[in-house]
């Protein structure tokens, strides 16, 4: 597969004091949607700026598109929207996008193919003051894809946005992305990592704490709950079991934490074995949300 964004070893330390990004090692590779996932001042930013040349390094290397291309050339091939969107309040979306064409030497072919791709070719006539915040931000990302970068970097992407807003950034990413184009955007919003990307970067204080699939993150044991007339008996046979890692009683039923795998046959078929009968059996997941707590409270 490759490899798009290769980061190795990076740090970002600003005056004597606050060291902003910490020796950050991860690889974007092509066809995948990334987050970058942690709270304000973990160093998200910073590293997106970075890689775009608009930060400098402390130290470390990143390399872009396995160092075939330099950082001028690579960043052709590269959308990137880091800041509030920014347009002429005067102009239209058409004309804005024109503008951006001809300073980058762009067909104006592409304007209405981008407005249309980003849900704006009817409003293609209206000045840029006239449009909402969201409409503002999927103009910013038109502009961004004009060159057909081979990745698109967004820098927290719903941030002040309304519930119908958010939705539509989250939606477009999703079409842009199976379109082909890699993505490789910030966020401090679990919800936002874990509907539209596939993979995760998980930062608190400029360090990593995971990188990996989203799938990975939350797929771990899960734990099960479980209920039957003798809770007694069962607490005492689940206690006895090898894939146990810790029970915990809640509502009425056990709260069975897992250390390796057990799918609900092989448990139902053990209890059964053992003379109970469940009336209550549930296998879950720990959401997104769990494990992030899980891995920024270990931190703290």
């Amino acid at each position: 597969m490759e490899t798009i964004l290769s980061i190795q070893n990076l740090n970002k330390i600003y005056g004597r004091k606050v060291h902003a990004v910490k020796d950050l090692s991860f690889e974007i590779q092509k066809g995948n949607v990334y987050g970058i996932l942690g709270p304000n001042g973990s160093g998200k930013s910073t590293t997106l700026g970075i890689v775009l040349n608009v930060v400098n390094k402390t130290s470390g290397e990143f390399q872009w598109f396995n160092g075939n291309l330099d950082t001028h050339q690579a960043l052709k091939k590269v959308g990137a929207i880091i800041e509030r969107p920014n347009f002429y309040p005067y102009m239209t979306a058409e004309e804005n996008l024109q503008l951006v064409c001809k300073i980058k030497g762009i067909p104006y072919a592409k304007v209405e193919e981008k407005l249309t791709l980003v849900g704006l070719i009817e409003r293609k006539d209206s000045k840029f003051r006239t449009f909402s915040l969201g409409m503002k931000q999927r103009l910013a990302i038109a502009s961004a894809l004009l060159n057909d970068p081979e990745i698109l970097i967004l820098d927290e992407p719903t941030n002040g946005l309304d519930p119908q807003g958010i939705r539509q950034i989250r939606d477009l990413i999703k079409i842009i992305a199976a379109q082909g184009t890699t993505i490789l955007l910030a966020s401090h919003l679990l919800d936002e990592v874990e509907k539209v990307c596939s993979h995760v970067v998980v930062l608190q204080k400029g360090v990593m704490l995971y990188q990996g699939s989203v799938h990975g993150m939350v797929s771990n044991e899960g734990f099960f709950e479980l209920e039957a007339n003798d809770m007694t008996k069962l607490e005492l046979e689940m206690q006895q079991h090898q894939s146990v890692e810790k029970i915990v009683f809640e509502d009425g039923k056990l709260m069975v934490y897992l250390k390796s795998n057990l799918d609900a046959a092989e448990l139902n078929s053990y209890l059964i074995s053992k003379g109970i009968v469940l009336n209550h059996l549930v296998k879950r997941k720990h959401s997104l949300e769990e494990q992030f707590l899980q891995l920024t409270n270990h931190q703290s």
